[in-house]
């Protein structure tokens, strides 16, 4: 037998999908973007404690992490880690709207069985 689904029940679920599939590049990007900032923050480092050969390590490592471009780039990571966890959040509420919707229609299916 097929199952017709109440529209009211249907539209809740394309509400909980709204744009998701079409977001996924997006979100990807997102991710990428905060993997490779997170990343390069060490590449970054090591290079400005290159220009700075002539001191101890210690300062060589004082030294890049007061540079500009490195609080800089501190700044980049916070805007990347900010926009993929707004993205990874955006998809598990949606997640939960479509487990929400899920439950409710087992219990209409058991509801269907109990009388």
């Amino acid at each position: 037998m097929r199952r017709v689904w109440p529209v009211a029940s249907l539209a809740l679920l394309l509400a909980a999908c709204a744009g998701t599939p079409d977001r996924v590049p997006e979100i990807a990007q997102a991710r990428a973007n905060r993997i490779y900032a997170e990343e390069y923050r060490k590449t970054m480092k090591a290079t400005i404690m290159a220009e700075h050969k002539d001191k101890p390590i210690g300062a060589q490592e004082r030294e890049a992490y007061s540079d500009p471009r490195y609080v800089d780039h501190l700044e980049a990571i916070r805007e990347a880690v900010r926009i993929d966890e707004q993205m990874r959040w955006t998809m598990t509420a949606a997640e939960a709207r479509i487990e929400a919707w899920r439950s409710m229609q087992a219990n209409e299916r058991a509801k269907g069985r109990m009388v």
